[in-house]
């Protein structure tokens, strides 16, 4: 583990929250439409068999720069967000425009995609993303193959990363940007945090529910009034309904990847967050055993997924992304 001071914003944007907001803003969007839209002009949609008979849809964005990709980057989002968050599509873009290959996975339900796959998301489902992987694998040949994710995605990366060995996906290198590490805790701190967290995530999880209902209206997904609880709630009642899991506390605890779940992690890895995350907190982070090849990079400010280094809204973790990538790989 190291804790580093290298990011160091402008005064007017440490704050945390300002971090946070300004990460998912039209602000930065409005960023990526002026300098890196050349990852979405490349974009080819692909519909992925993960087996089972799940799909997952993703977009793959090849490079031009250079006779032969650097790596083959496959990037995966929070929850509620998708292909298109910002985080993914600045990410994206700098990968691309360093001579990277790129695919921007969508998990079930996210992107509008309700209509791929007749059951839920739930955070659980780490067989199908591992499935997805394995395919892109498979289709896009480009080596070395590394898998990064913010949020919820890097506890999924970090997640497919244990997986990989087993079913022979060969990843060389996996990142994770303010990865979720205990559910338990991360439910309690969104909870704890500013209201608007909340409202943020329930707002577009509503949507989404209700979107799949009207997708599928022969089944009954939930009971109107049930939209009306908070996260917590909502999520114990549709956990309860649609999942094998008993409890709440028994789902979340399914997705962990606190204590020394991750010392079992042969792939090398790099994961970053910030002291100051509001809805992931840093103890977490401090009590994990790591393996030998994993390193943990703390910084002071940052937010959740904000690390926002000037007022041009241009992002640290691009940065320490593609410098880790470098060391890592040599490349």
């Amino acid at each position: 583990m190291t804790d580093s001071d290298t990011f160091d914003p402008p005064r007017l944007l440490r704050n945390a929250h300002v971090q946070s907001v300004l990460s998912s803003s039209f602000l930065r969007r409005a960023a990526f439409r002026r300098h890196g839209d050349a990852l979405e002009r490349a974009a080819v949609e692909h519909v992925l068999d993960c087996g089972g008979g799940v799909r997952l849809q993703g977009f793959f964005s090849a490079q031009n720069r250079l006779r032969a990709p650097r790596a083959l980057a496959v990037l995966l989002h929070g929850w509620e967000g998708s292909a298109q968050s910002n985080y993914i599509l600045h990410t994206g873009a700098r990968l691309l425009a360093e001579g990277c290959d790129v695919f921007r996975l969508n998990f079930r339900d996210h992107g509008g995609t309700q209509h791929l796959n007749r059951e839920l998301f739930h955070s659980c489902r780490i067989g199908e993303v591992v499935g997805a992987v394995a395919e892109i694998a498979r289709r896009f040949p480009a080596r070395p193959l590394v898998i990064g994710g913010f949020s919820l995605g890097g506890n999924f990366a970090l997640r497919v990363a244990l997986r990989a060995p087993a079913v022979g996906i060969p990843l060389a290198w996996t990142f994770a940007v303010c990865p979720v590490i205990s559910p338990r805790a991360g439910l309690r701190a969104i909870e704890d945090a500013p209201w608007f967290y909340e409202f943020y995530f329930m707002r577009k999880w509503r949507e989404s529910l209700r979107r799949k209902q009207a997708l599928f209206p022969e089944r009954e997904l939930f009971a109107r009034e049930e939209l009306r609880g908070g996260l917590r709630d909502l999520t114990r009642n549709l956990v309860e309904r649609h999942t094998e899991f008993d409890t709440l506390e028994n789902y979340l605890d399914g997705y962990s990847i606190a204590g020394d779940t991750l010392a079992a992690l042969d792939i090398p890895a790099s994961i970053l967050t910030a002291e100051d995350d509001p809805v992931i907190p840093v103890e977490n982070f401090r009590a994990l055993k790591l393996a030998a090849a994993t390193e943990l990079t703390i910084v002071p400010h940052g937010g959740h997924c904000g690390f926002i280094r000037d007022f041009a809204l241009r992002s640290w973790a691009e940065d320490f992304i593609l410098e880790q990538m470098r060391r890592r790989l040599g490349i």
